[in-house]
């Protein structure tokens, strides 16, 4: 698939008479798709590892170069852990389900069912231990929540897909609409689609991360070579083109709810609204999507150590400044109780590592117009170019309802105050809220002190706390970013979403054990931990750490797996 130098104002060009050709030459590989064995799927995925490491180095540089992080500067780490690392934990986590799939007939779980006294269905998702995950990400662990009516029998009932079990099926071709903001989002939904939804793959790059199209294109060479994948670059023209063609079977779309509706159902305006209310979409395939969300960091009200409101909020502060806030998962809402008596006292220390933390390059588009919206001032007192770290204290929801109803995708966080009568009281309240105000279906933060749950009512309340929070994906303790990164839970909304009502969005992406019937994932971890997570703004080294984590994931051996755990200890304590 040629890639045609354009004009200045856009480097990668496709013209529309080259996606025809793509889609002409996806069409033909069909047939060889369709024949393709469990054997040749899992050369295949391995075949990808070689080439994502070697395109490691020039992913990071070129991603970094893009967002102005400079040479030497610690947040080069977030590019390389959300980029390479992320795809090729991807990759070995797949591999290993292939090979389940060829030697039992299915991914063989890391960890018990477990039926809870609620009646619902528990599955372990994490720690992986063939991955090391209980040395790599100490004290975590991952369950499956599952829909109601799933039984520990009709999880090993399951069948697999049909272009891994042997039964052919056809192969649909899947146009998957990059998102611009995390460099492995494109590259995890293409191989999503390809490995576990059995489609051929036309990935649209967004023109906000256009540079990486090229080094995916060595990343995924063996695809791109059998026929399977074809990458092509352009605007809404193109986009809007290869959604229409006859050859595109299916769409995912990672971005705005706006995005979506426009594809589903025509541009804003009347005729949109007609449209809806008619159930009278304009597209007429498929589509599934990861649209955002009004991320809420609920903190549970209780006694906690002074080392655990230090570390707990320099992991909130994490989920904000964590590539400048653009991501989709970054806290938004903190949700307190306001009789906590902690309350000022942990905003202060958040308030503080925003103050000693730098501001970066804004380099998203309309970053800055965003920023005078949600923070309701200039951005003053920094250099150009950057946007400060905001926190707004106490917002009334009832009076500036878009903190609440609309995701800001900027650097701008809010903490609203819930009344409530007891520290019990709290977690109905506040589920209350997530509710019944909080936009979004994506994912959550919760933070609990262990005494909390020590009580086996309070446990039982927290529990069906977070029965309740339609979230698909919940971290207890933890950022939800991490759910993302480990790669083996599903990543995308809570089910129940419509065209007309995306929320968060439609089906799943991930979801490496390849099961059916998950409501949403909890993800749990410690108040602390030591080392220094290397996605904390206040880790002094961690770009060191997170290259070895790369050679771990290129090449698993005991030695790699000595040299990543001594490097967190030398460079994270």
């Amino acid at each position: 698939m040629s890639v045609v130098q354009a004009t200045s104002e856009q480097k990668y060009h496709t013209s529309l008479d080259e996606i025809d050709r793509a889609l002409e030459e996806l069409e033909a590989a069909k047939s060889r798709f369709q024949q393709t064995s469990l054997n040749e799927w899992m050369n295949l995925v391995e075949s990808c590892i070689p080439t994502v490491v070697d395109s490691a180095r020039e992913w990071v540089d070129a991603a970094c170069e893009a967002k102005g992080i400079a040479p030497g500067s610690t947040i080069r780490a977030e590019e390389i852990t959300a980029g390479p690392a992320a795809a090729l934990r991807y990759l070995r986590l797949l591999h290993d389900s292939l090979k389940d799939i060829a030697k039992q007939g299915r991914p063989q779980l890391p960890g018990p069912i477990r039926q809870e006294p609620g009646g619902r269905l528990f599955v372990r998702l994490a720690p992986v231990k063939r991955r090391h995950d209980a040395l790599l990400f100490t004290g975590t662990t991952s369950d499956a929540y599952m829909e109601a009516g799933v039984t520990a029998e009709s999880v090993a009932a399951q069948e697999m897909p049909p272009h891994l079990s042997g039964k052919g099926g056809s192969p649909r071709i899947s146009l998957v609409l990059g998102a611009g903001n995390v460099s492995s989002i494109a590259m995890t939904d293409t191989l999503t689609k390809i490995f576990q939804d059995g489609c051929l793959v036309l990935l649209k790059m967004n023109p906000v991360n256009e540079y990486l199209g090229p080094i995916f294109a060595q990343g995924l060479a063996p695809l791109i070579e059998a026929g399977f994948l074809r990458i092509i670059y352009g605007g809404a023209e193109a986009g809007q083109h290869a959604i229409s063609h006859k050859s595109t079977d299916e769409v995912h779309i990672t971005g705005s709810n706006f995005s979506h509706d426009a594809i589903v159902w025509g541009p804003p305006g009347p005729e949109q609204d007609r449209r809806k209310r008619e159930n009278d979409p304009v597209l007429d395939k498929p589509i599934t999507s990861e649209l955002g969300n009004v991320t809420p960091w609920i903190i549970v009200p209780g006694d906690y150590t002074e080392k655990q409101l230090q570390f707990q909020a320099e992991n909130l502060a994490a989920s904000v400044m964590n590539n400048v806030s653009f991501n989709c998962l970054a806290t938004k809402v903190i949700v307190t109780w306001r009789d906590w008596p902690d309350r000022q006292r942990f905003l202060d220390k958040l308030q503080a590592i925003f103050d000693s933390t730098p501001p970066r390059q804004a380099y998203y588009p309309g970053a800055a117009d965003r920023f005078r919206e949600f923070a309701g001032k200039e951005p003053t007192g920094v250099p150009e170019g950057t946007l400060p770290w905001t926190l707004i204290r106490d917002i009334n929801p009832d009076e500036s309802p878009m903190y609440v109803e609309r995701e800001s995708f900027v650097c701008v966080t809010t903490e609203t105050a819930l009344e409530a009568d007891s520290p019990q009281d709290f977690l109905k309240v506040a589920a209350d809220f997530t509710e019944n105000r909080l936009w979004g279906t994506l994912c959550a933060a919760v933070m609990v002190p262990q005494s909390f749950r020590k009580s086996g009512e309070n446990k039982k309340l927290f529990d069906e706390f977070l029965a309740r929070l339609r979230y698909g994906a919940i971290g207890v303790n933890q950022w939800p970013g991490l759910v993302y990164g480990l790669m083996t839970p599903p990543w995308g909304g809570h089910p129940g979403s419509t065209l007309d009502d995306p929320q968060s969005g439609v089906g799943w992406v991930h979801n490496t054990f390849l099961l059916d019937g998950i409501e949403k994932t909890i993800t749990e971890g410690p108040l602390t931990a030591s080392p220094k997570p290397v996605w904390f703004p206040t880790h002094k080294n961690p770009e060191p750490i997170s290259w070895k984590l790369v050679d771990f994931y290129a090449k698993p051996s005991t030695w790699n797996l000595v040299r990543l755990l001594g490097s967190a200890v030398k460079n994270g304590l």
